[in-house]
């Protein structure tokens, strides 16, 4: 038998295994099939009496079937529980009452052969859309969670998001190649998972926080368009929208500048929001990070809705009221036919500014009436004149409202950004339908950190300094702008890159600002500074947060459902309960000594 025809046999043998267990899926069978013997598998999703009969709901991935027992087969169908696995063989008939709300509502299956393939313990939760599982409950049973659909439905959009991702980039003529996961910790950025070696005691490989190094040294081998759909790890506190494993788009390309960069993956944003929902993205507009702070108070803005920020220092100031006259800045927004808002409203963001994750001392208002006067809550220390001018200033019409804070710039901007998000999500102006994506640029390279005394890289040390900002690395380092972008959609950064550092000097120069000493930066990156030496092109790339633009894309803000098998809040997996502790004889193959943990 040639190597071919046992293949064949192989593929034969597992078609005549699969029809033996079912002949169609729970999601297929219409009008059309009606007459036919079929043989169907899955879970019992509920049973229901009607006199004699018995209909019961059978469920798989693909959907749900109504099954009927008729007197004959009663017994057999009031005997099953919920979860129960089966398998029956029957007729197709069209149903009575139809149900539109599913696709296989027109038929339903007379049972005539029936097998139960596994009993089922009556789960802690319905497995339904509506569940009444806490999240808890769910992650500790996520094997049952993953059979509702919502969860189903979440993983299929995965899916298919990473098939198109793949098939625009390879169209484009990049290479999916895989790099390491055991590779070598590294000082900057955020902690390292870090796996101990047998075989080299007292040494540690970290697992990747990103494949950054590695990609570049694809580019100086001459692998031009590189990308990966792969893990990083870092071991950092927890959000909604963060796990400490994690899964984003990797890519580099060579002979290139930041406008290829920006316009290649614009195409690949538009291709794929066509492809997966069937929408098109209208456009793609830039902002500096300059702008984007003095106008939105955030690196990250949502540009779905207005309420962009107004300076009014030089109106306010000098008037008696101590709050704004002692304040770094004074900023307003306006929030557009809100006057009408009510004592308790208005009490309220109040006492949400005065939060501690805020940490606003208090909240100024001014209503534009309708008719025309205008009413704040400071009106001892101004007149109507005075509160006319402020609304001009902001371009405040009958009928909006004006929210200023006051305070150190810094954090007056951080405060009034958490506010116009807040107020926001109260007017319903962050529709989870609409996307509005945004190119982010010129950030700074440096950022200067007083308890460590020196700079640390904003992105990190292989981006490239803006070419016209090159000799304000000797003379003013902290005003250098860096080749970098980030691509922000709804108000959340779902990737972001830079051109890098290809010339061996500028990258010993940029150690050098990070605090590293000769003889660190040849430890850690010597093999990335002696690649340098051997012909590197001019290159740049992004990195996309896969799990972030999956729930983007199906309009929630949490990442845990969009992953088969995540971690709470606290970075644990508490179905298979890890992390957990080790037998001592492992550890001391590693020679680690456990009266020291």
């Amino acid at each position: 038998m040639t190597v071919y025809s046992f293949i064949f046999y192989l593929t034969f043998a597992f078609q005549k295994f699969i029809i033996m267990y079912r002949t169609h899926t729970n999601g297929e069978l219409r009008l059309n099939n009606v007459n036919e013997q079929v043989t169907l598998c899955g879970w019992v999703q509920k049973a229901r009496e009607m006199g004699a009969m018995t209909f019961v709901d059978i469920r798989d991935r693909y959907g749900i079937t109504q099954l009927v027992f008729d007197e004959e087969h009663t017994k057999i169908a009031k005997s099953l529980g919920r979860e129960d696995v089966i398998q029956i063989t029957g007729k197709v008939i069209e149903r009575e009452s139809k149900n539109k709300n599913i696709p296989t509502g027109e038929i339903e299956i007379i049972v005539e052969k029936f097998t139960l393939l596994n009993k089922s313990k009556t789960p802690p939760f319905t497995i339904e859309d509506k569940t009444d599982g806490g999240e808890e409950l769910r992650m500790q049973y996520r094997y049952l969670d993953l059979r509702r659909n919502p969860i189903r439905k979440n993983l299929e959009l995965r899916h298919k998001l990473s098939i198109e991702v793949r098939k625009y980039l390879d169209a484009i003529d990049f290479l999916e190649i895989e790099t390491p996961y055991l590779i070598k910790s590294t000082p900057e950025g955020a902690r390292d998972f870090v796996v101990p070696s047998r075989m080299n005691p007292g040494q540690f490989y970290a697992l990747p926080q990103s494949p950054q190094t590695f990609k570049q040294l694809l580019m100086v081998s001459g692998y031009d368009r590189y990308y990966q759909i792969v893990r990083c790890f870092r071991d950092e506190d927890l959000r909604a929208d963060r796990q400490p494993e994690f899964t984003q788009i990797d890519c580099e390309m060579a002979f290139v500048e930041q406008e290829d960069i920006l316009n290649t993956f614009e195409g690949m944003m538009d291709y794929l929001f066509k492809k997966v929902k069937n929408i098109e993205l209208k456009q793609f507009p830039r902002m500096s990070y300059a702008d984007a702070m003095k106008n939105y108070g955030c690196d990250k803005p949502d540009i779905r809705f207005g309420m962009t920020f107004n300076y009014i220092d030089a109106i306010t100031k000098n008037k008696g009221f101590n709050v704004f006259d002692s304040a770094e800045t004074v900023i307003a927004i306006v929030a557009e036919d809100c006057a009408s808002f009510t004592r308790k409203q208005l009490d309220a963001l109040t006492d949400y500014v005065k939060r501690p994750q805020v940490g606003a001392k208090g909240l100024v208002y001014l209503r534009c009436n309708e008719d025309g006067t205008y009413k704040s809550s400071v009106d001892k220390f101004y007149n109507e004149p005075d509160l006319k001018t402020w609304a001009e200033k902001c371009n405040a019409k009958a009928g909006d409202l004006m929210l200023v804070l006051s305070g150190d710039l810094a954090a007056t901007q951080k405060q009034m950004n958490d506010l116009r998000l807040h107020l926001a999500n109260e007017l319903g102006l962050r529709n989870p339908n609409e996307y509005a994506p945004l190119w982010v640029y010129d950030f700074p390279l440096l950022e200067w950190d007083e308890e460590s005394g020196r700079y640390h890289a904003m992105h990190h040390p292989f981006t490239s300094p803006k070419t016209e900002d090159l000799h304000l690395l000797e003379t003013d380092p902290g005003k250098v702008r860096a080749n970098a972008y980030d691509l922000v959609l709804n108000g959340t950064e779902i990737g972001g890159g830079s051109i890098r550092i290809h010339d061996r000097a500028v990258q010993s120069r940029m150690f050098d600002l990070l605090g590293f000493t000769k003889e660190e930066a040849q430890a850690q990156f010597g093999f990335l500074l002696n690649a340098f030496e051997y012909g590197a092109p001019p290159h740049g790339g992004i990195a996309l947060g896969f799990d972030r633009l999956c729930a983007l894309f199906g309009g929630q803000e949490t990442i845990r459902d969009f992953i088969a098998f995540p971690k709470n809040n606290n970075g644990r997996d508490v179905m298979i309960d890890a992390p957990a502790t080790i037998d001592k004889k492992q550890l001391d193959e590693l020679f680690i000594d456990v009266k020291e943990l």
